[in-house]
């Protein structure tokens, strides 16, 4: 099956996940990684926005790592909730998520963390993400001096970088029509059932 072969959903399918999987699939055959919009709030509805990379999707939702002490980090334990946009322009699609965010075991995330590259995990080990910044050779004198001290040794996963899954309670097929006449299947999980609808473009 070639991309553009790829179903879309139709009010008759009763379970948005595995056609959601089969287009997450087809994406990642196009292009290396996942990227994604994921939209965090603070507890007074601030919200803020970055790329992150889903490193993995499974029925129970979308799987990336971050800084746990970063702006995301920090909004997600308090408010717990976000939401993802994957846009594909070469293929004409985007999906949507919505869900609550929880932490990964520290078995699962110390697996990932070391299977990065050794320069990933030893700039993810003297970065706090997201606070203020010394000059950068400074910042890259930290990662020479940790790489001089372990001198070959595993490097040790800082406790605040950790890992999330965010839950699929809302799941959007989004493909792109003619004269923006946009094809929109909206999925709302409700206990063991989704309910679904078209939206209008």
């Amino acid at each position: 099956m070639t991309a553009l072969e790829a179903p879309f959903p139709s009010p008759a399918d009763p379970d948005p996940i595995p056609l959601l999987l089969g287009w997450m699939r087809e994406a990642k055959s196009t292009a290396p990684g996942w990227a994604a919009a994921l939209a965090t709030a603070t507890c007074n509805g601030r919200p803020s926005v970055r790329m992150v990379l889903v490193q993995e999707v499974t029925p129970r939702g979308a799987i990336f790592y971050s800084d746990g002490g970063s702006r995301k980090g920090t909004e997600l334990r308090l408010n717990p909730r976000a939401a993802i946009c994957l846009h594909w322009p070469a293929l004409g699609r985007q999906l949507r998520a919505e869900g609550r965010v929880r932490r990964l075991p520290a078995t699962k995330v110390d697996s990932y963390f070391h299977s990065r590259p050794r320069v990933s995990q030893l700039a993810a080990a003297v970065s706090h993400q997201s606070r203020p910044a010394p000059r950068r050779p400074e910042l890259e004198a930290w990662v020479d001096r940790l790489a001089s001290e372990l001198d070959g040794a595993e490097v040790p996963r800082p406790r605040r970088w950790t890992g999330y899954l965010l839950g699929f309670e809302v799941v959007e097929f989004w493909r792109e029509g003619p004269g923006r006449l946009h094809h929109r299947v909206e999925y709302r999980r409700m206990g063991s059932r989704w309910q679904v609808c078209e939206l209008q473009p």
